[in-house]
């Protein structure tokens, strides 16, 4: 009897362990685990480069503005811009805003979750995936570019379609 009692109570401590360990894991993230994994993935170093691979190609296309646009701007005018674009990037508020971000995080992730992707970002597929990404973010906005411009003057077109057409008709009513 003193045996099966034994074994009943060992049963139980190891099935209650079991379950207090799944339990954890399915605790809400702390901010604590998120800024554990904002740490894990370099999330402000990250930031810095992505920024810095974004740039060239945001400065493209104000070139390409600029020379649509060239004979009616004042001389220095891409250089002005370039500058606040540069000034833009480098005084973003990015702790201020990864800290606002918590909560998402919190919110849609648990703890075992953020447990599983630290792991995931400290192996060293995680760690290639974190260095390459500024290059793959960088390479998709050269190739997305045209098409977001193309589509952008397309928009922009119907727009001013739209409202020639509104304003047409607005001059009718009034006759």
């Amino acid at each position: 009897m003193k045996r099966i009692l034994l074994l009943i109570f060992l049963c139980s401590a190891l099935i209650g362990s079991t379950l207090a360990q799944d339990t954890d894991s399915n605790t809400p993230a702390t901010k604590e685990d998120v800024a554990r994994y904002f740490e894990v993935v370099h999330s402000r170093q990250m930031v810095d480069q992505v920024m810095g691979a974004m740039s060239k190609p945001i400065h493209q296309m104000m070139h390409d503005q600029y020379l649509k646009n060239k004979d009616k701007l004042p001389p220095d005018f891409e250089e002005r811009m370039s500058k606040q674009v540069d000034e833009m990037l480098k005084n973003m508020p990015w702790d201020e805003m990864m800290q606002a971000m918590m909560p998402a995080y919190q919110k849609h992730f648990t703890k075992g979750d953020i447990d599983s992707l630290v792991a995931f970002y400290s192996s060293p597929t995680g760690q290639k995936l974190l260095r390459e990404l500024p290059g793959i973010m960088s390479d998709s906005m050269q190739a997305m570019m045209p098409i977001m411009e193309k589509y952008m003057e397309s928009v922009q077109k119907q727009m001013n379609d739209e409202l020639a057409q509104a304003l047409k008709d607005s001059d009718k009513k009034s006759n």
